[in-house]
């Protein structure tokens, strides 16, 4: 139902602007905005085609692992945490098992790998959802967790700074994984709050936070302090890519163990990637083409140009609203808000206030509306609930721990 209004709104909202802008002498709007409309829809099939191959490589071994009871047993590891939060769950089920890879892979920045693995783990919520196109709690739990974009190794944002020339590229590990941080305990909270959690549900919650908050800031200050620039590059690249080889040999090797036909188990997994793809490319297209809309008719300058007048009403530093689009673009699109991103850093530079808080803004948050669409579209669901409003506060959380951060961090100069 949210989804609906909020589609129904990105169209309304982008017309009436855009007509204004019309009235206003610019004769060329509603041309950028269907070029922008024909594009996203191409980008959207491109997508769900591109997805074809990722798919079939991880769903293949996921079936491997499925058949060799891998998933079972990893289920069992984070049963009791996971059977705090997802109580309707039953005990080790392999939803808990595709669950943790899904945020394994998202925490090293694998987004190749998270994608099939949190699909994966979406119809596996599925299969225990008694009302297959509502939501249920365990499904908006796993996907507002997934969009709060947790994240200790932000690979393609060092990246793009190393490229950019800045002098010292992974100076935004430990910060950025503080506003992933709290912006992933901000999801947990508002989602419990609204699912009623108990007091031992809280306590679980209290006592990973506290785990989570040393585990990460030690990972965190050990990269910042301890490695230079090129090797911390180096452990960042051996970790994502070493770990995703580890986990096909893993599948292979307990595929062996348990005597299945790896070769065959993989192509029948293999298979399922097929259909995975071409079932999510109507939702892709809509909400991509949605967003589309809202972005060309110029809502975001607006947006920007009037939170900049308000802050500067109010008497407050400006310089944090100039990153702002980076911010306003994540919840819509990855590669929208990455452009932004490097752009801020094109025009500003990869060392100044601008440039490292668009960074952080990238880091500390996912494309919400992009994975409530590719995800529950998978599975088919149309009531998304409360999903969005609890992933869009999550969002917000980040985005004020990012500007906090941004004025407050010791930076090098």
């Amino acid at each position: 139902m949210v989804l609906n209004f909020l589609w129904i709104a990105f169209f309304l909202i982008a017309f009436v602007v855009a007509l204004i802008r019309l009235l206003m002498g610019d004769t060329e709007v509603f041309k950028h905005i269907m070029d922008g409309v024909f594009e996203s829809a191409n980008t959207g099939v491109t997508i769900s085609i591109g997805l074809i191959g990722v798919m079939a490589l991880f769903l293949g071994f996921m079936n491997v692992g499925e058949k060799a009871g891998a998933i079972r047993f990893l289920s069992r590891i984070v049963g009791p945490f996971f059977s705090k939060l997802f109580p309707e769950l039953p005990k080790n089920d392999p939803a808990m098992g595709h669950m943790m890879m899904n945020f394994s892979a998202n925490l090293l920045g694998l987004d190749n790998a998270a994608t099939p693995f949190g699909l994966k783990s979406m119809e596996s919520l599925q299969k225990s959802n008694p009302n297959p196109d509502t939501a249920s709690n365990s499904q908006i739990m796993f996907m507002v967790l997934h969009a709060s974009g947790l994240t200790i190794i932000p690979v393609a944002i060092i990246a793009q700074r190393a490229i950019l020339k800045s002098n010292n590229p992974t100076e935004i590990f430990v910060p950025a994984i503080i506003c992933t941080f709290v912006a992933t305990m901000v999801a947990i909270c508002v989602t419990a709050l609204w699912q009623k959690f108990n007091f031992k549900q809280w306590r679980m919650i209290i006592l990973v936070g506290a785990i989570g908050s040393i585990i990460l800031g030690s990972l965190g200050y050990f990269l910042r302090y301890y490695l230079s620039n090129e090797s911390a590059t180096a452990f960042s690249n051996i970790i994502s890519n070493g770990l995703i080889m580890l986990f096909f040999v893993v599948m292979i090797l307990g595929g062996m163990w348990k005597k299945v036909h790896v070769y065959d188990s993989f192509i029948e997994g293999a298979k399922q990637g097929f259909d995975v793809a071409v079932k999510i490319i109507p939702y892709l297209v809509g909400m991509l083409v949605a967003i589309s809309v809202l972005r060309n008719c110029g809502v975001f300058d607006i947006i920007v140009n009037g939170m900049k007048w308000l802050v500067t009403a109010l008497g407050f530093d400006t310089a944090w609203v100039e990153a702002l689009p980076t911010a306003l673009m994540r919840p819509f699109s990855g590669s929208g808000s990455r452009a932004m991103m490097i752009d801020a850093m094109k025009v500003n530079g990869p060392d100044s206030f601008i440039g490292r808080l668009s960074c952080l803004f990238q880091g500390s948050a996912d494309t919400t509306f992009y994975i409530v669409a590719l995800y529950f579209g998978s599975v088919g669901i149309k009531k998304t609930r409360y999903a969005i409003p609890a992933s869009l506060i999550a969002d917000l959380a980040g985005i004020i721990t990012a500007i906090l951060i941004a004025y407050n961090w010791p930076w090098s100069s």
